[in-house]
């Protein structure tokens, strides 16, 4: 059986905390902050924590077993 191939999307996309959960920026952050209110930029500060079967899959593709 070969050795599974990591993927380089999912490694720049997605980041293993200490205790192996996965750990990811939310969408829409990049610009036009102005029409965004204080509450709903401040909300996007907070990282996005996969869980359940997404966690599983996107771990593997990272290159974990």
């Amino acid at each position: 059986m070969p050795k599974m191939k990591s993927k380089g999307a999912v490694k720049k996309r997605f980041r293993m905390t200490k205790s192996g959960k996965l750990k990811c920026s939310r969408p829409k952050r990049g610009h036009q902050h102005a029409v965004k209110d204080a509450k709903a930029k401040r909300n996007k500060r907070r990282p996005i924590i996969v869980t359940g079967t997404w966690a599983y899959l996107l771990k593997r593709m990272m290159g974990g077993g």
